[in-house]
């Protein structure tokens, strides 16, 4: 039974920074007995997506890179599984939102690109990001199956689901959410409320775990609301952290409930597949 660790946390004026105080939480997570640990997305620097500057394409590097290479070493000295969210620079003018997994030996097994891409007041992120061309990768790391999704793609059934039917047992999603001052008083429990409620549903009609990583503090005018939280086969929140503070996230996740929710509930025998052909367009009128 892995044990889960979200690692919580507010942003760092430097990458160095921020991998140095990263590394820490992620040693005191393996010492909790944590086996696969979870960044927030864009762990390494601040929310930039706020402004369109060109400048701030500078935060980007290319992969593999240095800070790989060390998660690389942290991942197989401790022993764990490590997701981390970073700015891939892919090629002149072509940039990326990509969560890299190392495996427990140290191996990076792979990299998902954000496949959604949002633009929206303070989250300017079509100006920064491609959109993503890695398929829906699942791993097989020595603590179980994973498929990572980040951020605005949590808002998608479709990605939640080709996840699971590439065989994955727990969804993680590296996240950088918040409020606006101008609609938190109107919108923000309503906002709160549909972004938790769609991943847990996700985690029901795919019977596997799955795990939201934000961040905390406030960064421009965004109030990041963290709340990571950890959710089981039936949709329920095993696992929550506070709204303001950093915090390891820990659950130790039962990977037997998710074949036995699949048999209880058989989602995948019953799907009409030869009836879903119109989920491929745009719009079906």
């Amino acid at each position: 039974m892995p044990r889960l660790a979200l690692l919580q946390s507010q942003a760092f004026p430097s990458k160095e920074e921020a991998f140095a105080h990263h590394e820490l939480l992620i040693r005191k997570a393996a010492a909790d007995g944590a086996e696969i640990i979870a960044t927030q997305e864009l762990f390494l620097t601040p929310y930039f997506c706020t402004l369109e500057e060109t400048e701030r394409f500078d935060l980007a590097d290319p992969i593999p890179n240095p800070f790989t290479d060390r998660l690389g070493r942290l991942a197989a000295e401790l022993g764990v599984v490590i997701v981390s969210s970073l700015f891939e620079k892919r090629g002149p003018g072509l940039f990326h939102n990509t969560a890299a997994v190392h495996d427990a030996d140290g191996t990076m097994l792979g990299i998902y690109r954000k496949s959604h891409i949002p633009q929206d007041p303070g989250f300017e992120e079509k100006f920064y990001f491609t959109p993503g061309d890695t398929d829906w990768p699942v791993w097989s790391t020595r603590f179980g199956r994973i498929g990572v999704l980040v951020c605005w793609d949590q808002w998608y059934p479709e990605a939640a689901r080709l996840m699971a039917l590439g065989g994955a047992e727990i969804l993680l999603y590296p996240t950088a959410i918040g409020w606006l001052p101008s609609e938190k008083e109107e919108l923000g429990e309503a906002q709160h409320c549909a972004w938790e409620t769609v991943q847990r549903g996700h985690a029901v009609a795919n019977g596997c775990f799955v795990a939201a990583i934000n961040r905390v503090g406030t960064e421009g005018e965004t109030e990041f609301w963290g709340q990571s939280f950890v959710v089981n086969p039936y949709g329920k929140v095993v696992a929550r952290a506070s709204t303001a503070a950093e915090e390891i996230v820990l659950h130790t996740i039962d990977l037997g409930e998710v074949e036995d929710f699949r048999r209880i509930w058989p989602f995948f025998r019953d799907r009409r597949i030869d009836a879903y052909g119109d989920l491929s367009r745009r719009w079906r009128s």
